[in-house]
């Protein structure tokens, strides 16, 4: 299971994807409310997010997954790892904090990250018809911007640009506050399954590997150099084989 952040969709996983399928399964659906997802109004929380992915699992027949999962994804994949750490064979979490969870309180307060508390009807309109321009706010947090080319930006913008597109991207930041809350519950209970922590020193750095081991106990830690937050764009020829002999390894 490919769980992509913001900014992308499940298309971003295709280079994965395509070197995974050969011998599993592989799933990659966009969040609910982004992009080519049914948009309710309400529960953008990351504890109902993974029972919609759950759901998918069940539905398809599988009893266990290995999560693969990047920034609002992969808050998304420790909340189904939480809740149903038997179900997880293993977890790739990439380049994102936990509300509520260890360093939070610095992530939340750096000034780089105001669009955590961006959004509601007025931003709604601000954004409209702006989405790639606000979407470049995003891609700047690369260290090597040339590998995300025009194409790429203007894919994802375009997607963002759906009717209520924008609002339901907005919620997935409106519901850090009850994501901290479910977070410090779900916390209570380390998980056990292998974990591999990974992100770009020009992002977030060694703050992933610290947030995973406050809620897990068999973490391992990648950061990747001269890497952004975009981990998969910026230096596919290392992440790939590095995400496939981790699932290998199981």
């Amino acid at each position: 299971m490919l769980l992509h952040g913001n900014a992308q969709s499940g298309d971003m996983w295709g280079p994965l994807a395509a070197q995974i399928c050969a011998y599993r399964t592989v799933l990659a659906p966009d969040l609910r409310g982004m992009c080519r997802s049914a948009r309710p109004v309400t529960a953008y929380d990351k504890k109902s997010q993974a029972h919609d992915i759950h759901g998918i699992v069940r539905s398809l027949g599988f009893e266990r997954v290995s999560l693969v999962a990047h920034d609002l994804g992969a808050m998304v994949a420790y909340a189904y790892a939480a809740q149903f750490p038997d179900e997880v064979q293993n977890l790739v979490f990439m380049e994102a904090p936990l509300p509520g969870v260890g360093p939070w309180d610095d992530v939340a307060g750096d000034d780089r990250l105001w669009h955590f508390n961006f959004g509601g009807p007025d931003m709604e309109r601000l954004v409209a018809g702006r989405e790639r321009i606000y979407f470049d706010h995003f891609w700047r947090f690369s260290a090597r911007p040339d590998k995300i080319d025009e194409a790429t930006r203007n894919h994802y913008a375009q997607q963002y640009a759906a009717p209520g597109a924008m609002a339901a991207s907005f919620g997935q930041f409106a519901a850090f506050p009850q994501d901290a809350q479910d977070n410090s519950l779900f916390a209570q209970s380390l998980l056990t399954m292998p974990v591999l922590a990974v992100a770009g020193d020009r992002a977030f750095g060694s703050v992933v590997a610290t947030t995973v081991r406050a809620v897990a106990h068999n973490v391992e830690e990648v950061v990747a150099a001269d890497t952004g937050h975009w981990l998969l764009e910026e230096d596919p020829a290392t992440l790939l084989p590095l995400i496939l002999d981790f699932l290998a390894a199981e």
